[in-house]
């Protein structure tokens, strides 16, 4: 193996060490393993939400469409950039407040338990799963296309290995291990970016360097059109590429829930700031290194390649395998939060709902386990035959899930009349109309991307059925209104009230006990109380 092969080796075992050291703490209970009990900081929560938005599409899918589009690509990264800021904003305090009143522990149950109907976990349960398990396909296509260039082995044997170590961590150390194996990830994958982009900025003389080499192969690089126009005048696709990585996050079920496990609502504030920064370091750069693949790559075969490529190119192998290690942490980083929202889907919203509603904790746990682990194995089985390109399964699969959802979790702490039709109605439009834009190729007909498209059936759906649907019960209505502001009291106030009251309820039983002993010493005399 070659020594960039060991160097990477070496860090797979470190995150087999993570998973192994929060494999004890993970069995105590569902919540334990499922959402890490609820006690993640900023810090932390800010870096998992990152990384496993951003995947395998950010090193892969992102430079291949820039070195097919040009600038026209960078909308895309636009949206991003704000991206984080929206989804927390938006979402996080009130869905962390709403999520624990109603004791939900995976983003479908949440749905259920808010819009008050089992078809609601069904739907949307299956849509969740179909399209979380395309879209950690291509992040183990991803894997095996990065690795099989690290290691030099075939693209199946690679894709076993990185796979077998996602699934061994993730299985063994539950949603704990997924955070902060993504903590340190995010890392890894802002470093790599970061250095990768800053030498081949200068060994193209920077941006102006960069549009004059990219105008002399072909002037519509240039256009915010694309190449050869592509998209000339087609603003419902333009908008459209912003929207999906601006306020797709919130539809995508294993992103929403990081909300569900910040430790307080006051974990917003610096998830915020922390991903905010974050972002604008990464964002634009594997765009940008897209195009570059333009000038010094211009007959790469694959140009989902070109950050691997360039890395080789640019870098010593030492250098170069850092670099492409952060390919697969992002890669990681997506697949095992995918595999854990999915089990978590099949465990809690499947087996515990409607199989054995009275399964205890360690079962709970051990086939949530037993669910990451099948889906793993399926995923590795299809992925080894390589379906379509990552950049175009995660599109698809993103905009599909990010239409089913985006819309129900939005309204379900915003609107206090969306109900369980609306949401049905909200998650099947749209998620049948990205389908059929996608599928069909509407969008060259229409003018409008598939995701807006969905979006726009999706509000629809959702402001109609909850017209037509019955009104929400007095108990959904009173823990909306309670998840709109701030606990009086803080949660561990909460919990420990009974055990600091405890010495004054003490005293105050004992002062009662010692007069009920004397009331019933008292006799009664010709209508006078004596004492005896």
């Amino acid at each position: 193996m070659k020594l960039d092969g060991i160097i990477f080796v070496i860090y797979l075992g470190v995150l087999l060490g993570i998973g192994i050291w929060f494999s004890r703490k993970s069995s105590e209970s569902t919540e334990q393993y499922l959402l890490g009990g609820r006690s993640l900081g900023p810090a932390v929560t800010a870096m998992t939400m990152q990384t496993t938005a951003m995947s395998g599409f950010m090193f892969m899918g992102a430079p291949a469409m820039a070195f097919q589009y040009g600038w026209y690509a960078v909308w895309y990264a636009i949206g991003d950039a704000g991206g984080s800021i929206i989804n927390l904003s938006v979402l996080g305090k009130r869905m962390r407040r709403m999520s624990e009143k109603l004791g939900a522990l995976s983003p479908i149950e949440y749905l259920e338990k808010r819009f008050e109907h089992a078809s609601v976990r069904v739907i949307g349960s299956l849509i969740a799963i179909v399209f979380l398990f395309g879209y950690v396909c291509a992040q183990f296509i991803a894997a095996g296309k990065a690795l099989s260039t690290l290691t030099g082995f075939s693209y199946e044997v690679s894709l076993l290995i990185g796979i077998s170590v996602i699934l061994i961590y993730t299985v063994a150390g539950g949603y704990l291990a997924v955070a902060y194996t993504s903590f340190v990830q995010g890392l890894i994958m802002v470093t790599g970016v970061i250095g990768i982009g800053v030498l081949a900025y200068f060994y193209v003389g920077g941006l102006s360097g960069l549009n004059a080499s990219l105008a002399e192969i072909d002037p519509t690089y240039l256009s915010i059109w694309g190449k050869d126009l592509a998209f000339y005048g087609q603003w419902g696709v333009v908008l459209g590429a912003i929207l999906i990585y601006s306020i797709g996050y919130m539809g995508l079920p294993h992103v929403v829930v990081r909300h569900m496990s910040m430790k307080s609502t006051k974990t917003v504030k610096g998830a915020v700031l922390i991903s905010a920064v974050w972002n604008q370091f990464f964002i634009f750069v594997p765009y940008i290194l897209g195009m570059i693949g333009i000038i010094l790559l211009p007959t790469i075969a694959d140009p989902e390649m070109v950050i691997t490529e360039l890395a080789y190119t640019l870098f010593p192998g030492i250098f170069a395998a850092i670099l492409l290690s952060a390919i697969m942490s992002a890669v990681m980083s997506t697949a095992d939060s995918i595999l854990m929202q999915a089990g978590s889907i099949l465990s809690r919203d499947i087996f515990q709902r409607f199989i054995n509603k009275n399964a205890s904790q360690k079962t709970m746990v051990l086939v949530s386990r037993l669910c990451i682990l099948a889906g793993g194995i399926v995923g590795v089985i299809v992925a080894i035959y390589e379906p379509p390109s990552v950049f175009a399964l995660v599109i698809f699969a993103f905009g599909t899930l990010g239409n089913s959802f985006l819309v129900p979790y939005v309204a379900s702490v915003y609107s206090k009349k969306a109900n369980y039709v609306g949401c049905l109605m909200a998650m099947i439009g749209g998620a049948t109309t990205n389908i059929l834009w996608t599928s069909l190729n509407f969008e060259s007909i229409t003018g409008l991307h598939p995701f807006l498209a969905g979006l726009i059936i999706s509000i629809l759906g959702m402001i109609i059925g909850s017209k037509i649907g019955p009104k929400p019960s007095k108990e959904i209505e009173e823990v909306f209104e309670e998840s709109r502001f701030p606990r009086l009291f803080s949660k561990e106030f909460d919990k420990n009230i009974t055990r600091d009251l405890a010495p004054e309820a003490n005293r105050i039983s004992k002062f009662l006990r010692e007069e009920v002993k004397q009331v019933r010493g008292i006799n009664h005399d010709d209508g006078f109380y004596t004492r005896t």
